[in-house]
C-alpha cells in the first residue's frame, strides 16, 4: 500500500540519519580521558639559591639567602633579583644583641655569580621598642627632615623624644609647652641636617650604626626642656644617583676604619744557632 510505502521510506531516512551521526560524534574514541592533567612537578626544582652579602661596614658578611627561579628563555634570573629589598636585624649584622631593636633595610644592586652585593636602602626601629617608650604624663616630640648627602643620595630622618621630669622636681607630669616643644624640634632639625649634609652615605650609616646620636641631640636640647629616650628612629632613602659598580664596590671593600686588622702581636727574637752577634 501506499501508507506503507511512506513508512517505509521514512524508516530508512531516520536510520541513514542515525548512522551519520554515530560516524561524526566518535572524534574522541582515539585520545585520551577528558579530565586528564599533567604530573605535579615540585616547583622548588626550578629555583636556585643566591647569597646575600651586607656591606663592609657590618661585621656579618653573608647573613641570608634568596630564592629565585632559574634562567629559562629571555627571563634572566639576576634581573628578578636586582632591586629586591631586604630587611635584617642590626644585632645579627653586627653580632650585638644590645641593637636588636634597629632594623636595616639593604636593596640588592648587583648580582656577581652566586652572591647578591647589597647597599644601604633605609632603617627602623621595631614596634614593641617603639611602645616600652610610650608613657603617660610625658610630651612626645618629633621631628624630621630631607638632607643630601655628597655623593648624591635624598635620604629623609625621623627622630623621636620624651620630656622627662627635673632632678628635684615634685610636680608628676612633665608637659612641655608649644614653644618648647618648636626649640627642641628645631634644635633636632639642625642636628640632623649637619650629620647629613657632611659626608657621603657610607659615612652616615656609620655614625647612626655605631655612634649615639641621640645624647648629642639631649645635650643641646635640655637647654630648652629635659628630655630622654632621644633616637633617630627612622631613615629613608628617597632618591638614588645612576648605580655606578665602583661606587657599590667602596661598600664591599673593607677600608681601615672597618676593616678587622685583629690584635696586635709583640714581635719575639728569635735564637739560631751559629747566627753570630751577641748570642
Amino acid at each position: 500500500s501506499t501508507f506503507s510505502r511512506c513508512g517505509k521510506r521514512e524508516t530508512q531516512f531516520l536510520y541513514l540519519k542515525v548512522e551519520t551521526m554515530a560516524v561524526g560524534k566518535n572524534k574522541r574514541l582515539t585520545k585520551g580521558k577528558k579530565g586528564s592533567r599533567k604530573k605535579a612537578q615540585d616547583p622548588f626544582l626550578k629555583k636556585e639559591w643566591y647569597r646575600l652579602q651586607a656591606p663592609s661596614m657590618f661585621k656579618t658578611k653573608d647573613f641570608g639567602k634568596t630564592i629565585i627561579t632559574k634562567t629559562a628563555g629571555q627571563k634572566i634570573a639576576s634581573d628578578g633579583l636586582k632591586g629586591r629589598i631586604v630587611e635584617v636585624s642590626l644585632a645579627d649584622l653586627k653580632n650585638d644583641n644590645d641593637v636588636g631593636y634597629r632594623k636595616i633595610k639593604l636593596c640588592i644592586e648587583d648580582v656577581q655569580g652566586y652572591n647578591c652585593l647589597t647597599n644601604f636602602h633605609g632603617m627602623d626601629m621595631t614596634r614593641d621598642k617603639i611602645c616600652s617608650l610610650i608613657q603617660k604624663r610625658q610630651t612626645i616630640i618629633e621631628a624630621n627632615v630631607d638632607v643630601k648627602t655628597s655623593d648624591g643620595y635624598i635620604v629623609r630622618m625621623f627622630c623621636i623624644a620624651f620630656t622627662t621630669k627635673d632632678s628635684k622636681q615634685i610636680k608628676e607630669t612633665c608637659y612641655a609647652k608649644s614653644a618648647q616643644v618648636r626649640g627642641i624640634r628645631a634644635k633636632m632639625v639642625e642636628y640632623m641636617a649637619e650629620l647629613g649634609n657632611k659626608g657621603d652615605l657610607k659615612a652616615l650609616v656609620n655614625t647612626l650604626i655605631s655612634a649615639d646620636c641621640g645624647k648629642d641631640i639631649e645635650k643641646s636640647a635640655n637647654k630648652i626642656f629635659p628630655i630622654k629616650e632621644c633616637y633617630i628612629r627612622k631613615v629613608k632613602v628617597l632618591k638614588k644617583p645612576k648605580f655606578d659598580v665602583t661606587a657599590l664596590m667602596e661598600w664591599h671593600t673593607e677600608d681601615s676604619k672597618t676593616a678587622d686588622t685583629g690584635k696586635k702581636v709583640e714581635a719575639t727574637e728569635e735564637v739560631v744557632a751559629g747566627s753570630g752577634g751577641r748570642y
